[in-house]
């Protein structure tokens, strides 16, 4: 195993427990039918046997990704995966959203997903403000609007995370605990 191959691994033995999961792609120029980063991200969190709680596609705006945010989370919604506006531009603003909302930043997520990143486009990774954190108890995870992000983002660090039945230790046995005092 080298430095960037994920350790631990999945237990058969045991029971997926299903989270409820949303997924908002943040954009200006997405729809519906555009929107193939959003599409696949909701396709990857069934397929792992995850509840798809709600999907939806808000413009680059601070109050509006706040807004959606905040009423999943009031819903009881799990976590959320966004997809999109983490780049340096000056219409991303996913990260000038999110990050006041987050109790707790999760600052390895930013540090792992760069490393996996970069095995797939190299120095490219460096235009991405990728990031997570908790709101009220719901995880948030920022990813850029790319297809290739998604499955990076997905595929090599959140779906693990979020597997109840992932090893040595995961995201999914930390959310009865997450608004303790």
């Amino acid at each position: 195993m080298n430095a960037l191959t994920p350790g631990g691994k999945i237990d058969a033995a045991k029971t997926l427990k299903p989270v409820r999961i949303a997924v908002l792609t943040i954009s200006d120029t997405r729809d519906e039918e555009s929107d193939t980063s959003g599409r696949l991200l909701a396709e990857r969190v069934t397929g792992a046997g995850h509840e798809l709680a709600a999907k939806a596609i808000v413009r680059d705006d601070v109050e509006e990704i706040r807004g959606q945010v905040l009423a999943w989370v009031k819903d009881g919604v799990e976590a959320i995966v966004t997809t999109g506006g983490t780049g340096i531009t000056g219409r991303d603003v996913t990260p000038e959203a999110i990050r006041p909302l987050f109790d707790k930043e999760i600052d390895g997520f930013s540090v792992v997903f760069h490393l996996v990143s970069y095995q797939s486009v190299g120095l490219s990774t460096l235009q991405s403000r990728a990031l997570a954190g908790i709101v009220t108890g719901c995880f948030v995870f920022c990813l850029p609007g790319s297809n290739g992000a998604v499955k990076d983002g997905w595929d090599k660090v959140i779906a693990a995370q979020l597997d109840s039945r992932h090893g040595p230790c995961n995201m999914v046995e930390l959310m009865p605990r997450l608004m303790e005092a």
